[in-house]
Parts: structure tokens; sequence; C-alpha cells
């Protein structure tokens, strides 16, 4: 069966992409390796809030509450539900990544909201 030039510089490509994968492979883990490295190596003077994880002793809680009332879920569609559940979840992150985090509470949480985030997000319920 004749191939089109096209076509032969394509399938050429494709095999020589499939050859060079466990090469790519390679260099992935050994740049993983050296990144390892050198956050091992980096001294821990600059913690300016980069780092993934935070000492807790560093968090001073304030006194703000921060309450989001949920009872009108029922005069939203299932779109905007959703849209509220991604935003809660969101605040729920960045509080407890905060410095100061705030007490945070949902209140009137039932409905489409509750049905949603049971759907998918499991691990609501440990939220404290």
């Amino acid at each position: 069966e004749a191939m089109s030039k096209r076509q032969r510089k394509k399938l050429l490509k494709q095999q020589q992409w499939e050859e060079q994968k466990d090469l790519r492979r390679q260099k992935r883990k050994e740049k993983r390796q050296k990144r390892k490295l050198e956050r091992q190596s980096k001294p821990d003077t600059d913690n300016e809030g980069n780092d993934r994880k935070r000492m807790r002793k560093e968090v001073v809680p304030s006194t703000l509450r921060l309450i989001v009332d949920c009872s009108f879920d029922d005069l939203m569609v299932l779109k905007d539900v959703k849209k509220l559940h991604k935003q809660i979840q969101r605040c729920y992150a960045e509080n407890r990544k905060a410095f100061h985090p705030v007490q945070f509470y949902l209140t009137s949480h039932g409905g489409q909201l509750k049905n949603n985030m049971n759907e998918n997000d499991k691990g609501w319920v440990n939220w404290k």
C-alpha cells in the first residue's frame, strides 16, 4: 500500500516518539531528583510563606467569623449551585493556608447544595 509523503513523515515521527519514551522518562526522573536535592540542601531561612507546609505554630487564629448562608440554594439552578460549591471549597482551602484563619461557618446547609457536596466532595463533613 502506497503512503503519501505526509503519512510517512507522521509515521516516522510517531516511531521516533515511541523510541525516545524511555529517554524522556529518565530525563524527567533526573530533573525531579535534582529539584529534590536542591530543596533539601537549601537552607530554611527564607520562610516567606512559599513553603508547601508551614509550621502550625505560626498560625494565629482570627476572632473574625465568616458565615455563608446557604438557605437560598432552592432558588438557584444546578449550575449555580455547583459554582457555589466550588467557591465554598476555595474559601475553605484558602482559609486553611492563611496566617490568620477566620472561623468559617456554613448555615442552612441542605437541599441541592448538600446533595451536590455529597456527590462530589465526600470529605466536606470533616471540615471543622
